[in-house]
């Protein structure tokens, strides 16, 4: 080798190594600024789980800046290429991947025999809106079905940023009413016994689309038969409750990130992101009918033993509120919606994590059904984490506790 090429072998390494160096870097300053509670779940587990997503992010974010990828394309390629583990389908399983009214979807058809039609589940990942995909809750998905006997449709709704905000929603609409209408004939499944349901974001688009199907009033269109809502988002007007505030650094879901997730879901504009954590975009007017329903004192009175602080009243920045107010509607915050639609919403399952920012959203959700007589089943975990049931039967990063979170999904779809 010439001196000009060992030259530049060495300033190639040199580079791969600082490289190194500033992930490393990186990743160690973001687990110092995490925090995760001694009673949490497989705890060291998920401190090397959440060093490894931080990582990934980063790397990530280092190839978007240097122009290679998008961030969130190379996040989702290193998940479904090293991350997602599909395991073979069991003997007589019946797993096919369809579009249902152009959407993609994969239905899982359990093998045991069954006296009359099966109930359904059209189901939702999480994600954040951005990633996720059907792959990422195909164990999830297989379990319900084969434990529950149930017909499982998971649904692969486009994703933000190459699609905002309502196309989400919209391809989980249309892929659920295209089940109810041949649930049937095709699936044997009883479309009046079909329930729909998902993960995080997920289970947003779960509750908003039974508000917004129950807002149509249509007698000749089937309905959701039930909502499973798991550790659910469903607003964005306050992300300083009891449980924004416990949890705002435990993963896998920290809380600066969920309010980038909602400005993801919307229209991309993260400059506004500090302004929405300090509540800068509610309107004076809106404040009193939200506070009513998002009060502290809603919550039981073991949400508040870890430690709560009153913020003083926000100021309001009407461009703010102009760039973000779509996510003050029921369709983006399923929470805020009136009195008259959430009492048309059919009966729900909402599961909860005690260590999750997400918790009070599913508690206070909770409280607004029962306040309307609506039937809800509640299971609250109380060692749990965000994002924990996507672990279930996933090689070296399983975690035994997802099976307590899938569990309660099971058996709460073996009463309807």
């Amino acid at each position: 080798m010439d001196i000009g090429g060992a030259i530049l072998l060495i300033g190639v390494a040199a580079v791969a190594a600082a490289g190194l160096l500033l992930v490393i870097g990186l990743v160690f300053s973001e687990l110092m600024n995490s925090d995760i509670p001694h009673r949490v779940a497989n705890r060291r587990k998920l401190h090397t789980v959440h060093g490894l997503f931080v990582g990934i992010a980063i790397v990530g974010r280092i190839l978007h800046r240097l122009g290679v990828c998008h961030q969130v394309s190379f996040i989702r390629w290193f998940v479904a290429c090293f991350l997602t583990h599909l395991n073979p389908v069991p003997m007589g399983f019946r797993v096919k991947d369809l579009e249902f009214s152009g959407v993609p979807v994969r239905v899982y058809e359990p093998p045991a025999v069954c006296v009359g039609l099966r109930r359904g589940l059209v189901y939702f990942h999480g994600g954040g809106w951005v990633s996720g995909s059907i792959d990422s809750v195909d164990e999830v998905c297989r379990h319900i079905a084969m434990e529950s006997d149930t017909t499982v449709v998971s649904v692969g709704y486009r994703l933000a940023p190459e699609h905002r905000y309502p196309a989400q929603l919209d391809d989980c609409e249309a892929a659920t009413c295209h089940f109810l209408s041949l649930a049937e004939a095709e699936f044997s499944t009883d479309p009046r016994r079909v329930a729909v349901g998902g993960d995080g974001t997920g289970a947003n688009l779960a509750a908003a689309l039974c508000q917004r199907l129950a807002r149509r009033e249509d007698g000749h269109l089937l309905s959701p038969h039930a909502q499973v809502l798991i550790y659910p988002a469903l607003q964005m007007a306050d992300f300083n409750l009891p449980s924004y505030q416990q949890n705002h650094a435990v993963p896998i879901l920290f809380r600066g990130r969920m309010a980038f997730y909602f400005l993801q879901y919307l229209n991309g504009d993260t400059s506004v992101g500090q302004d929405i954590l300090e509540g800068n975009h509610v309107p004076p007017e809106l404040r009193p009918c939200f506070k009513e329903w998002l009060s502290p004192s809603n919550l039981p009175p073991e949400c508040l033993t870890r430690g709560v602080c009153e913020y003083p009243t926000p100021d309001y920045d009407g461009e703010v509120y102009h760039v973000v107010k779509a996510g003050l509607e029921p369709e983006v915050s399923p929470l805020l919606a009136d009195d008259a639609v959430m009492q048309k919403t059919p009966p729900t399952f909402i599961l909860t994590c005690e260590y999750d920012v997400l918790r009070d959203d599913g508690i206070l959700y909770r409280k607004r059904l029962l306040d309307l007589g609506k039937s809800v089943t509640w299971q609250h975990v109380t060692d749990g984490f965000h994002g924990m049931m996507n672990f279930l039967n996933q090689g070296w990063l399983s975690f035994p506790s997802a099976l307590q979170v899938v569990d309660g999904v099971v058996d709460y779809m073996k009463t309807l």
